[in-house]
């Protein structure tokens, strides 16, 4: 199967060719934009693009309102860059719908291993067609949830967190776990980041949202009631 497009946004040239020629080399195709005007552009004329890496400090439009606008009509997943290490900053990031979050300075190489991470999921065959989680239909190969008749909105990193936790129904999931095996790398940053994600997908799950129980001082186990 071809790779997917990727599209690469930041304002800073040298940054940018950095980033393409990494994925380049694993033959992945690549799209520039300089701000987030340039970025919504493409975006919305190019229906193939299937990641984005998003810089948050660009003119025009910053980062921030770029995750915004195509998160009203779009799961595509998206990979942050900031030269900010703030713990808010990254937080802001994932309760925007960020699926991937980097700080410059980085290795292309740790970027280019979560952007394969990313790919991996996206086009992996799924064994089983539909998972049945206490009314929870779960389609992996549509990457599609439905309660009754109803879809579920989520997001790309949201669809992959809930396909964790009932395919480990029953079980204690430390934090540390489900962040090294939802987000497929080792993350050196504060918990709260799957806080945020379970308190969103709660929400959006609304009574089965239930099913996620807190354990505290460890993590969550999903258990259907």
């Amino acid at each position: 199967m071809e790779k997917p497009t990727i599209l690469v946004v930041d304002d800073e040239d040298r940054m940018r060719t950095l980033i393409k020629d990494f994925l380049e080399r694993e033959n992945y195709q690549v799209l520039e934009a300089k701000d987030g005007m340039e970025a919504l552009d493409l975006f919305y004329s190019n229906k193939n693009i299937s990641i984005i890496i998003l810089d948050v400090m660009m003119p025009r439009m910053d980062g921030w309102q770029v995750c915004r606008e195509i998160r009203e009509t779009s799961k595509v997943p998206i990979m942050m860059l900031t030269a900010r290490g703030e713990e808010r900053d990254e937080l802001k990031g994932f309760e925007l719908g960020v699926d991937e979050y980097i700080s410059k300075p980085f290795s292309p190489k740790i970027l280019v291993a979560r952007v394969d991470a990313i790919y991996r999921r996206m086009y992996k065959k799924e064994t089983s067609d539909v998972i049945d989680a206490g009314g929870i239909m779960i389609d992996k190969a549509a990457h599609e949830v439905k309660i009754g008749d109803k879809v579920i909105d989520l997001s790309f990193k949201e669809f992959e967190l809930l396909s964790y936790f009932v395919e480990n129904e029953g079980m204690a999931l430390s934090r540390e776990k489900i962040l090294n095996s939802v987000w497929n790398y080792d993350y050196f940053g504060d918990a709260r980041t799957i806080d945020t994600h379970v308190k969103k997908l709660r929400s959006k799950l609304g009574e089965k949202g239930d099913y996620i129980k807190t354990i505290w001082g460890m993590g969550y186990k999903f258990e259907v009631n």
